[in-house]
């Protein structure tokens, strides 16, 4: 049997039909075959000499081979080594490909590498990969860059890739936490470089490519706030322990404040960096803010058969959780909760306080004055003449009763017509608080050809308070027994 060696992968044999057609002159004299790209073998991979390295190519036929690691990627790929000479930071990006790139790092032999920790990356940049790490003299990095985001197959694109050593921080190491001598503190780092060490721990929100550390004892017990700030996604974690192993998370932020209970005489390790590209973040550290209490009810204007709901709208600066409110209503109850509801006896002015607590201790309060007034107006009498012809003016009479507030009425009067019920008349008047006594609006209307051809007219008189809420709106509107008219 024929058999032909193709690019990186071991001999292989070609059908029968394959070689008649090779044979037969299918294949045109002088076409040229796709190939993969030379360092698409592990075995094969480009040997990085010295740093700074960049070069660019296609990776447009490569392929996945069955033993490729696939703790990053899975994807058609390629692969670069580096064995530094001392120890230094490095760092390898993809920037300027035309393709969606993912990069790693491993250590190791073939079919036995070693993820690097936190040499994984995809869309450092856009769509472009980019990983920061401590390399040791005298120990092979091979670097493999797959297309994202399939599984196996054939493929890439136009492929830039750059490494280069870096300048790291003196705080880019657990041991080399840099002390917080008090508070205020802030401090603009550049996260360029920074590097994870084997064993550091990843925070409850989110890994990061790299970190700096820094080192805070309170000499007294308080809650205190951290900030991290930058272009990115900024991660600043806060952790007990004395060494890596026995690191303990306190709490972790990304973007918002952090806020937790430092014990005096604890020292807390903060641990600072961006979940995708590096560079300028600021990091501070300062006596937790005050709480802001604020809250609202709804109706505005309650009475004494509303049910008043309350809305707790506080806010901590701090970026800690509110976890009580405690409420009092003011007429001697209490509630708790972020939205209570509460229902007044009697009117009159209460002073509601809320009270709200953060998960690390900290409470702010607010009160305001509540004014339930119940505002009552009723129709008590509804005066409209039995019959009527066309042409015909007669008297039409509201009575209107009071019994709590004085109050400026308006009374609307409407007939009805073939079409529904049209108004026809408005009165406004002041209304005296006399639960024993009614205002009387007294209304002149004509009828109408048209009222005559209906044969009949229903007149309604609603009532309607000008400079409140009526709590009782259901006896505010009567409907007449019908008026014949002829």
């Amino acid at each position: 049997m024929f058999s032909v060696t193709w690019g990186r992968r071991a001999p292989w044999r070609l059908p029968a039909l394959a070689l008649i057609a090779i044979f037969a002159g299918i294949v045109a004299p002088g076409t040229a075959l796709a190939q993969p790209p030379g360092n698409d073998d592990f075995d094969a991979a480009v040997v990085i000499g010295s740093l700074p390295f960049q070069t660019s190519m296609s990776t447009d036929e490569a392929t996945a081979a069955a033993d490729d690691p696939t703790s990053c990627t899975n994807n058609a790929s390629v692969w670069f080594s580096f064995t530094p000479d001392q120890d230094l930071t490095v760092e390898a990006d993809t920037f300027g490909s035309g393709y969606d790139t993912v990069l790693s790092a491993y250590t190791g032999t073939r079919g036995a590498l070693t993820l690097v920790p936190g040499a994984c990356n995809d869309d450092s940049s856009g769509l472009q990969s980019r990983i920061v790490f401590a390399a040791t003299a005298g120990t092979t990095y091979h670097f493999l860059i797959g297309q994202c985001c399939g599984s196996g197959g054939t493929g890439g694109g136009s492929l830039t890739f750059s490494v280069a050593a870096v300048n790291t921080a003196v705080n880019d190491n657990f041991a080399d936490a840099v002390a917080i001598p008090g508070l205020p503190f802030s401090q603009t780092v550049d996260t360029t470089g920074a590097t994870l060490e084997p064993g550091e721990p990843a925070g409850s929100c989110g890994s990061v490519a790299g970190s700096l550390w820094y080192s805070f004892t309170p000499t007294e017990t308080a809650s205190v706030t951290a900030r991290a700030t930058g272009s990115n996604i900024p991660v600043v974690t806060v952790f007990t322990g004395s060494s890596l192993s026995t690191l303990t998370q306190v709490a972790c932020s990304t973007f918002s404040p952090l806020t937790f209970r430092a014990v005096a005489g604890q020292a807390y390790y903060l641990q600072l960096g961006e979940i995708f590209s590096p560079g300028l973040v600021r990091l501070s550290l300062d006596v937790a803010p005050a709480v802001e209490a604020r809250f609202g009810f709804s109706p505005p204007d309650p009475s004494t058969f509303d049910s008043v709901s309350f809305f707790d709208f506080s806010f901590d600066p701090g970026g800690a959780s509110i976890v009580t409110r405690q409420w009092q209503f003011g007429d001697g109850t209490s509630g708790t909760g972020s939205f209570p509801a509460h229902r007044y006896a009697v009117d009159g002015d209460y002073q509601v306080s809320l009270t709200v607590t953060t998960a690390d201790g900290r409470s702010g309060s607010t009160s305001q004055v509540l004014q339930v007034r119940t505002h009552d107006v009723s129709v008590d009498r509804f005066a409209v003449p039995n019959s009527a012809h066309a042409g015909q003016t007669k008297q039409i009479t509201v009575a209107v009763r009071n019994v709590r507030y004085d109050q400026s009425v308006r009374v609307e009067l409407y007939k009805s017509s073939a079409s529904g019920f049209i108004q026809v008349g408005a009165l406004t008047q002041f209304v005296a608080a006399r639960p024993n006594r009614t205002i009387e609006f007294p209304f002149n209307y004509t009828f109408t050809s048209d009222d005559a051809t209906l044969g009949k007219v229903t007149f309604k008189a609603v009532a309607v308070i000008t400079d409140g809420r009526d709590a009782l709106p259901s006896d505010n509107e009567v409907i007449s027994t019908p008026t014949t008219v002829n």
